[in-house]
């Protein structure tokens, strides 16, 4: 891929990446609250919280976001080849 392509892709993903954060964070919000019933997942310093519910919160979540991520980042690179006839990836 060229260097021009490959500078034309970076913003688009760059708001891949924003895009991704903000659909997993609501999707994980979602996910948390039928699990635990509770609004807000448990942070790592708060100590009301056993140390398995605040490693299983992160673990979802941050497996929700890389699965989120590559969907995103994978359908925006699927269009661009598309449009342009380069993989940005290569």
């Amino acid at each position: 891929m060229s260097k021009g392509a490959k500078l034309a892709y970076r913003p688009i993903g760059l708001i891949g990446g924003i895009l991704a954060g903000t659909l997993s964070g609501i999707v994980f919000k979602q996910i948390w609250k039928a699990l635990a019933d509770e609004d807000d997942a448990p942070g790592a310093l708060q100590s009301e919280y056993s140390m398995p519910e605040v490693v299983l919160a992160a673990a979802i979540q941050g497996a929700l976001f890389a699965a989120t991520k590559a969907a995103i980042e994978r359908a925006g690179a699927r269009g661009f080849t598309k449009l342009t006839g380069s993989w940005p990836g290569d």
